[in-house]
């Protein structure tokens, strides 16, 4: 087991990272009190809820379920009240902790549940897919969508410990994992190139679910995701890098329906757009542009946003961006490989140039 810790003075906690670690010891240091809401979804409750179960006993532990229904869709406040209707019925109080089994909707939804519920409680993070474990489970990013913007409502709430056990990661299917692949080629990106260059070599490996390559990128991108949270908690600065190609990537969820696009998917083709814009701005090398390309295709990532977009709905969607500042769009691009900077100082005639190729290759 591997374990490291997100650095945020009274508000630090550990991230674990192994084999086995569902039905581990290490979850119990981390539940205040001895009420315990399991909220999770109907795909991932038949897999590893009993686990997850059997490392609570009942002589120890009172414990609720909330099965949510699965998918992107019903990340909403209408799905998040069915996690409130639990805990109420259940006359949970302050001390109670939730803990998020499943992937990305279901750790965003119960995290913000649990930083609302009587204005704050305990909550752990047990993520289920390879994308929850390197990016949403990890830095305390909370909330649920709207029909007019992805993550829009929502809370900064930290977790009191985060479980990642890669052997659940067995079970996911191929187009999940894909899409947790772009997550992870987005660290090497940003600010770790050498992890960049061991993906291009090893890419093969990761997607064969090698129990080893698959650790090393979620102990490799936690590692790179919490050094950037240690430093910038609640996004004023320098953790907007970690939405790399996520303003392009949210624009495409939004268009197309939630869920019809997964969103590493939508990321992958974001990514391709910020590199490509980053090359036509002259800070990278067109060589670049052609490896992210190779990457994203080997992990079967699009690298192409989808035919159907127009430039200005793009352009109408991205405006709604959390990153937008005093009506002004601003880019996550970058200096080099391994370097990515926020700005709102780029060309807006390379932007559309970028939105029309990106249908085009």
């Amino acid at each position: 087991m591997n374990s490291l810790q997100v650095e945020l003075e009274e508000r630090s906690y550990p991230i674990y990272i192994g084999e086995g670690l569902l039905c581990s010891e290490h979850l119990k240091p981390h539940i205040h009190g001895r009420q315990v809401c399991i909220v999770t979804n109907d795909t991932i409750a038949p897999l590893y809820l009993q686990g997850l179960l059997d490392a609570l006993p009942g002589e120890d532990f009172r414990v609720e379920t909330v099965v949510l229904p699965d998918g992107e869709k019903h990340k909403n406040l209408e799905t998040l009240n069915l996690i409130f209707d639990g805990l109420l019925q259940a006359r949970f109080n302050r001390q109670c902790t939730l803990i998020a089994l499943g992937g990305g909707v279901v750790g965003d939804m119960a995290g913000f549940a649990a930083a609302c519920y009587q204005r704050g409680v305990n909550f752990i993070q047990v993520p289920t897919t390879l994308l929850s474990m390197v990016d949403s489970s990890v830095g305390g990013k909370t909330g649920v969508n709207h029909a007019l913007g992805k993550n829009m409502i929502g809370a900064f709430y930290q977790p009191q410990a985060v479980l990642a056990d890669v052997s659940v990661l067995r079970s996911l299917p191929e187009r999940e994992l894909a899409a947790g692949v772009a997550e992870v080629i987005k660290y090497g990106l940003i600010c770790d190139a050498s992890f960049f260059l061991w993906l291009e070599e090893n890419i093969d490996k990761v997607m064969a679910k090698e129990a080893e390559a698959l650790a090393y990128c979620v102990v490799r991108s936690c590692e790179s995701k919490a050094k950037v949270v240690a430093q910038d908690e609640r996004e004023g600065g320098i953790r907007a890098i970690l939405n790399l190609g996520h303003t392009f990537g949210h624009a495409i969820e939004t268009a197309q329906g939630y869920g019809n696009w997964l969103h590493g998917e939508a990321v992958a083709a974001g990514m391709m757009m910020a590199v490509d814009l980053s090359h036509r701005m002259g800070n990278v090398p067109v060589s670049l542009v052609e490896r992210t390309r190779n990457l994203l295709q080997a992990a079967n990532l699009p690298t192409q946003s989808p035919s159907g977009m127009t430039n200005e709905e793009f352009l109408e969607l991205m405006a709604v961006d959390k990153k937008a500042m005093d009506g002004g769009l601003r880019l996550v691009l970058l200096e080099e490989l391994g370097r990515a900077i926020v700005t709102a100082d780029f060309d807006a005639q390379l932007l559309e140039q970028t939105l029309t190729h990106s249908r085009s290759t």
